[in-house]
């Protein structure tokens, strides 16, 4: 095809305009002049942000495998069909387009818009960008709806064959970059389209927004919140925002938050804090919910030194079972003493541990090193507590090992000493 044919769709007014969706062409193969000459797929479309509608610029494609991307300029497009879109060749002449270089103002339509959260106008919960709607007019593609639908979702996935539900729209014209400033200088879009009616927001949904503001923006939303509000906003939100958003609020605003919120939330929230913060903030609450608090962060933060038992059992890896199995039964042990059975070696180094329901299984000839599992979870002496909980929650075991930094047992962690406190 030539340059004097390049009007992408123009041949007729039937096709001069029509709508379609970036998850339809995303993916789709990109071709020079002719089906056969396919350079690529589409990785994203670019897009420059000016009013009233953002504006294709180009087709960046990225091939993977530590090669070049390629950025193919809009006006090198000529059409796109159900099948391909054609391209016209780069002016050199050849087949391979120049890397995509970005520019200030230039978005990425999938990597800046799709998945992104925004905040309805009308006050409704936030919501995901599922798509984004285009308008294509003859030469030209605007951005001018996202989708938010589920039917979106399913188009993102190539499922949208199942026609569960109908699209969801909103005019770009209520969703605009939260600050196109720093939109443009740090190539990311955050999107939101007004903070009103906030306070129907469920509390998590409030936290996410909250978390992508920084500055005045997300001190402005945060001063905004009734007492109650922000105190759940603030349990939700991750420990960088609550850090951020406890350092600007002012002090009896912070005493109305502080005074929502439960002694284990407390806890939670001041375990993140900078310890000037936590002496500022502990000052703000009644003597006695500020000692509660004080006894459960002491006890989240005692290690795992001061939990240690010597109730454990442990063997040889040469021994068999017929002889671990006689020393269980001579009654040396307690009972919640061998739930495991662990390996050391000589010089005392954790190799390896059997679970004792493996040991009655197995038959006495056999060898504790050919059942035993190794490596073995463990837990370090200056392991906090916290820590602990962790591992016992991932694993679901009844005991774990405590070891020096050179592998030697020094005892063990039972289940219930360090989860009673919890109440797990």
């Amino acid at each position: 095809m030539t340059e004097t044919t390049r009007r992408v769709n123009s041949q007729s007014d039937a096709t001069a305009y029509r709508f379609i969706y970036f998850s339809q062409i995303c993916r789709r193969p990109i071709c020079i002049g002719k089906i056969r000459n396919r350079i690529g797929r589409v990785t994203d479309l670019v897009v420059r942000l000016i009013e009233p509608y953002p504006e294709a610029v180009g087709i960046y494609i990225e091939h993977g495998w530590g090669k070049p991307t390629q950025f193919i300029p809009w006006e090198k497009v000529v059409k796109i069909e159900d099948d391909a879109i054609f391209v016209n060749p780069p002016d050199d002449g050849g087949s391979k387009f120049p890397e995509f270089v970005d520019q200030p103002g230039w978005i990425l339509i999938d990597k800046h818009l799709m998945g992104r959260t925004i905040l309805d106008m009308d006050g409704r919960r936030i919501e995901v960008v599922n798509d984004v709607h285009l308008l294509q007019s003859h030469d030209r593609i605007l951005v001018v709806h996202v989708d938010i639908s589920f039917s979106g979702f399913l188009r993102r996935w190539k499922l949208d064959w199942l026609h569960l539900t109908e699209s969801k729209l909103i005019s770009w014209r209520y969703v605009q970059p939260l600050s196109l400033e720093d939109a443009i200088a740090t190539d990311t879009v955050s999107l939101s389209i007004t903070r009103k009616q906030v306070r129907e927001l469920p509390s998590e949904d409030l936290a996410d927004v909250l978390e992508e503001l920084s500055g005045q923006q997300q001190e402005a939303l945060f001063s905004a919140l009734d007492s109650e509000k922000a105190a759940e906003a603030l349990v939700q939100a991750e420990p960088r925002a609550q850090r951020q958003l406890i350092s600007s609020i002012r002090r009896e605003k912070a005493r109305t938050i502080l005074s929502e919120m439960s002694v284990p939330q407390l806890a939670d929230l001041f375990s993140v804090l900078p310890h000037e913060d936590v002496v500022k903030m502990m000052e703000l609450l009644p003597a006695d919910k500020a000692r509660r608090i004080k006894t459960i962060i002491s006890e989240r933060e005692s290690t795992a030194s001061s939990l240690v038992s010597s109730n454990f059992m442990a063997v040889e890896k040469e021994m068999t079972v017929g002889e671990v199995l006689k020393i269980i039964r001579s009654g040396k042990y307690e009972e919640e003493a061998i739930s495991y059975v662990y390996v050391l070696s000589p010089e005392k180094v954790l190799t390896g541990v059997v679970d004792v329901r493996q040991i009655l299984l197995s038959s006495d000839d056999v060898r504790i090193s050919e059942i035993m599992i190794s490596p073995v979870v463990t837990v370090e002496a200056d392991d906090l507590r916290d820590d602990i909980v962790q591992l016992f929650a991932k694993y679901h075991y009844r005991m774990l090992p405590v070891v020096d930094s050179s592998d030697h047992m020094l005892g063990v962690i039972h289940y219930n000493d360090v989860m009673k406190s919890t109440g797990a």
